[in-house]
């Protein structure tokens, strides 16, 4: 078995999303499957690119350039669709990230184990909606999508407590505010299999946040900062805006992040 690293480095240079979703889940697997049998695999060390390779579609653009179409209808409900699978498959590669580009970082292998079992669950959180958007006639890659998705991985691509803040327990937190909206839209057009779909991501989407507010209180911990001090500091340096409400509360503190680490970054008095 290859190092850790090196997986993730491969992952990250595959461009096809289905054949990267492939890739990750074997490479989680092997790691997983190394784990369970009580071994302590390599992590090792490796060179991943400052920016992911991507398929030739979908268009890239500037969030103000993509069109918003109104979800009460087929192709809106496609649009919105297409988003979370673009949304699922750069989690995929933010999660790999964060494997290898922090190997200087001394970490415990819980945390290696708990980015390799996020990775996997977006890998196939990915092909949820790609099957989603083939049984409604389209496809991912079919619609232009927004650009600005790994701007949080470049700004933070030397700050691992950074890279905690803003991904997980900020980008990956709205999702948590946003897909119960979602499942509606889809529950209402009795379109089932995008509601199981978006059902399981989610349930599985808390554990992601959670690991983020995890590994941020540990290295907290380790530096002796105060974890909400060093969040809101983070944010404010990496997180370009305000912080949006409505919040869903119950999930976020089931994810382990409070009201006073998000409400004071929402702009408001």
């Amino acid at each position: 078995m290859i190092a850790l690293a090196q997986m993730a480095e491969a992952v990250l240079r595959c461009a096809d999303g289905r054949e990267k979703t492939a890739l990750s889940r074997r490479y989680a697997a092997e790691w997983q499957a190394a784990r369970a049998a009580g071994e302590t695999p390599e992590v090792g060390r490796a060179s991943p690119p400052l920016h992911p390779a991507r398929p030739a579609t979908p268009e890239l653009l500037s969030p103000r350039d993509v069109p918003r179409r109104r979800p009460g209808t087929p192709e809106g409900r496609i649009a919105l669709l297409h988003a979370v699978a673009h949304i699922e498959l750069n989690a995929v590669d933010l999660h790999w990230d964060i494997v290898a580009r922090f190997t200087d970082t001394r970490l415990p292998m819980g945390f290696y184990d708990d980015w390799v079992k996020a990775a996997d669950e977006e890998s196939k959180h990915f092909n949820l909606m790609a099957d989603c958007l083939e049984e409604m006639g389209s496809h991912y890659g079919a619609l232009p999508a927004h650009a600005g998705m790994w701007r949080a991985a470049e700004d933070t691509a030397d700050d691992l407590m950074g890279r905690l803040a803003v991904v997980p327990m900020v980008l990956e937190a709205r999702g948590l505010d946003v897909t119960p909206g979602m499942i509606d839209v889809f529950r209402k057009a009795k379109a089932d299999i995008a509601v199981a779909a978006l059902e399981t991501i989610y349930a599985e989407e808390v554990a992601h946040v959670a690991y983020g507010s995890k590994w941020f209180h540990f290295l907290c911990g380790r530096f002796d900062e105060d974890p909400k001090e060093r969040f809101h500091a983070l944010v404010r340096t990496y997180f370009h805006g305000d912080l949006k409400p409505p919040f869903n509360e119950e999930k976020r503190a089931e994810a382990g992040i409070p009201p006073d680490f998000y409400w004071p970054l929402t702009g408001t008095d």
